[in-house]
């Protein structure tokens, strides 16, 4: 299970997990999909509306909806670190079903971390 650790806060979401956020730059939304493995936590997909400022999709990226969607390749990662700048819209994460934003989950808590759960 995938838990996200606010300060003192720890909150289980479950075993998969979607973030979404807006570039600060391009205001383009980006999306990862993280599941909860033995090895940790892994990126099993990865979306964005557009490319531009550093975030040009990889080579085997595909066209999806009005952007570009891919599987990203790599090791489980024990922690996933989101930082909070304040300069754009709070971030969104999706889990069991439902999305609420970072605030209604983590308050203010800056930085935010997802990891699986003790």
């Amino acid at each position: 299970m995938i838990c996200l650790a606010a300060g003192v806060a720890l909150v289980g979401l479950g075993d998969g997990v979607v973030l979404r956020w807006r570039h600060a730059v391009e205001k383009t939304l980006w999306e990862e999909t993280w599941r909860a493995t033995p090895q940790g936590l892994s990126l099993v997909a990865a979306y964005i509306e557009g490319a531009g400022a550093g975030m040009e999709p990889p080579p085997d990226a595909r066209r999806a909806r009005h952007g570009w969607t891919w599987t990203p390749r790599g090791d489980a990662r024990s922690d996933v670190t989101l930082r909070r700048s304040g300069a754009t819209e709070d971030g969104t994460i999706c889990a069991r079903g439902a999305c609420r934003a970072m605030s209604a989950l983590a308050g203010a808590a800056d930085p935010v971390h997802l990891k699986p759960c003790p």
